[in-house]
């Protein structure tokens, strides 16, 4: 609910879709319950908001303003100002700033971890393929070509970089549980989920791309000798 303050003398609400979102009450009534009256200034208005006009400049009306604060407050030329103005708009840009470096943050974060996991994806592939050469030799000596070991093994490190999917299904339940315990709304984008599987089996592919040439081109002769 929202609480707005108006120049009436008895409170009243606004209902939308049957709630009440709304509630407007008295600027005296405001000032006594919620705001808090400092006896020293019982008249001090902690701060104004204004709503600028369609089509109406902003710097304009913020110098207007300006001007007849530093009227009523009597404030002399080349006095400072005991006030501050702001506008909203510069308020929302820095932040908009603020975002976008986060989101750089996270992304340069995103791609540090995929390579950490594409590499741990390579190494383990690699003690695969070398655990595994007397099988890879028979397997070549039985007929299997070059292509079938290279997409076996492909295959296996993007089995084995889906298994990250894991991590995004409990996160998608913990969420599920908080958003049922506190009354939180959570949105889950299967979109992103799509695009997040794509790039795990993209990582998968790419990384275990050299462990599987690797099991590929092995000669049957010399793996078959292997201990």
């Amino acid at each position: 609910m929202r609480l707005l303050y108006c120049a009436g003398e008895l409170p009243f609400w606004i209902r939308v879709n049957g709630k009440c979102d709304v509630a407007l009450i008295p600027l005296r009534t405001a000032r006594r319950q919620f705001v808090g009256i400092s006896p020293a200034s019982p008249r001090l208005v902690h701060s104004i908001t204004v709503k600028f006009a369609q089509g109406a400049s902003s710097e304009d009306t913020m110098l207007a303003i300006r001007d007849l604060l530093r009227q009523r407050h009597r404030i002399k030329q080349g006095q400072e100002d005991t006030f501050f103005v702001s506008n909203l708009a510069e308020a929302a840009n820095v932040e908009e700033v603020a975002m976008h470096t986060l989101s750089l943050l996270l992304t340069a974060v995103g791609l540090v971890s995929l390579a950490v996991g594409g590499i741990g994806i390579m190494n383990i592939m690699l003690v695969t393929v070398a655990e595994r050469t007397r099988e890879i030799g028979l397997r070549l000596a039985l007929g299997a070509r070059q292509r079938d070991i290279l997409l076996q093994f492909l295959t296996e490190a993007t089995t084995l970089a889906l298994l990250g999917i894991l991590g995004a299904l409990i996160g998608i339940a913990a969420s599920i549980a908080i958003a049922a315990l506190s009354d939180w709304p959570v949105i889950i984008s299967v979109e992103n989920l799509m695009i997040a599987m794509a790039f795990a089996a993209g990582v998968g592919c790419f990384f275990g791309f050299y462990p599987a040439r690797k099991a590929s081109r092995m000669d049957p002769i010399d793996a078959l000798r292997c201990e």
